[in-house]
């Protein structure tokens, strides 16, 4: 059992586990990401409304926010430059602008924000397990259904609701899907906000 795993029988639940716990994670993560890829990750400020960034070569969190969140969101946007600098059709989704809000994004395209959106906690998965975090599991499936029905309601409606009022415990557990070799590249020439 690894130093991060709770005691046999603790609740799994992150929100349970406390910020303690969730700060050590968050630190062997970060230090995972920044020296096995030599990805930079820089807690700072991230304009609003967004809540982390990344450009394929970095990854921003920002730094006012309660460390569960910050943990989803370094994984979360680890997952998404996994994507990025393996993926084209990857990267075109997680780019993609229609416009406004509401009314432009088509079934297909949503499904297809869905199934990125997916594979990138998989691959968030997949890192808490290399980094010897195997209690989380229910934590990142419940943590990417909010992200998920956030996003759509958004999409769908134009309506920026709390993100809280989409959270569902219980929802089905991921697969973890294997980090493929990559090189970090940089798509970006600044950063955009890709985190809402």
């Amino acid at each position: 059992m690894s130093s991060l795993d709770p005691e046999p029988g603790s609740e799994s639940r992150a929100l349970h586990l406390g910020p303690a716990r969730l700060r050590t994670v968050f630190d062997r993560i970060e230090k995972m990401i920044e020296d096995r890829w030599e990805i930079p990750v820089s807690v700072s400020d991230v304009p609003n409304p967004f809540t982390g960034d990344l450009d394929g070569r970095q990854i921003k969190v920002e730094f006012d926010l309660e460390v569960e969140d910050s943990l989803f969101i370094l994984v979360h946007l680890f997952g998404h430059t996994v994507q990025w600098n393996v993926c084209e059709k990857a990267r075109e989704i997680g780019l993609r602008n229609p416009g406004k809000p509401g009314g432009e994004w088509s079934e297909e395209a949503l499904q297809e924000v869905a199934h990125y959106e997916a594979e990138a906690c998989r691959y968030s998965l997949q890192l808490l397990h290399e980094a010897g975090v195997h209690d989380l599991d229910q934590w990142v499936a419940d943590f990417a259904a909010c992200d998920t029905a956030y996003l759509m309601h958004f999409y769908k409606t134009g309506e920026k609701r709390p993100f809280r009022e989409f959270w569902k415990d219980g929802s089905p557990i991921l697969a973890p899907l294997a980090i493929p070799e990559f090189h970090p590249t940089q798509w970006l020439s600044r950063y955009d906000g890709t985190v809402v």
